[in-house]
């Protein structure tokens, strides 16, 4: 008795067996079915290109500079609206950024001394306690550029770090297709007219990052 008892229990046991068998069998099968192949580089290789700023700074920067040029406010007019309402001439010309809105500005003047990295430029029309700035080199700083068109933003970048290599990496492109073959020191007393952005938060100094510059 005691034998065929034992017979009998082991009999589900080797069922059990089988069909767990069976099972991954046909998981395995389902899942080779669903499992397409993707060859690196191909159409459908979707993984996350890494971060060229160099990329990323030639293939912005017309962009940036056609949008800047094309909204760009005379020098004279915007010192007017400035002193009348500071923050409404920011909200009307200007794109909101950290600390104050980014202006896009256009003027003709003389330049006169140079500090630092950038020159001094007397333009007719505008206040006297005015002073006028020019980013020419050979460091450029800050993010007004990056951020002059309000549609570059953070979320499309992995991180800050990321985020702020853009903002360099326009900036050097404006040292290779504006400033490249311009002597900053050899322009006093030359007239010149430029175009570019600068960040609204001292009315009485401009500091303006160019992405033109003609001198006469």
């Amino acid at each position: 008795m005691t034998d065929i008892r034992t017979r009998t229990a082991s009999k589900p046991s080797r069922s059990w067996q089988w069909a767990g068998i069976a099972g991954a069998v046909l998981l395995v099968g389902a899942m080779a079915l669903d499992t397409t192949v993707v060859t690196i580089g191909s159409d459908r290789d979707v993984r996350e290109a890494k971060f060229s700023p160099e990329t990323f700074g030639a293939e912005t920067f017309p962009r940036v500079r056609e949008s800047v040029e094309s909204r760009a406010v005379d020098a004279v007019e915007l010192a007017s609206a400035i002193a009348a309402d500071k923050a409404a001439a920011g909200a009307k010309y200007g794109i909101p950024a950290a600390v104050g809105p980014v202006v896009p500005v256009k003027f003709t003047g003389v330049v006169g001394e140079r500090k630092s990295n950038y020159n001094i430029v007397a333009v007719t029309g505008v206040p006297a306690e005015l002073t006028i700035r020019v980013q020419t080199g050979p460091a450029l700083n800050g993010t007004d550029l990056r951020d002059s068109t309000g549609d570059i933003e953070f979320g499309q970048f992995t991180n800050q770090i990321e985020y702020q290599d853009a903002g360099s990496a326009i900036n050097n492109e404006v040292k290779k297709t504006v400033l490249d073959g311009l002597d900053p020191a050899a322009l006093t007393g030359k007239t010149v007219s430029v175009t570019g952005v600068f960040k609204l938060v001292n009315p009485k100094s401009w500091i303006v990052t160019p992405v033109r510059i003609d001198v006469q």
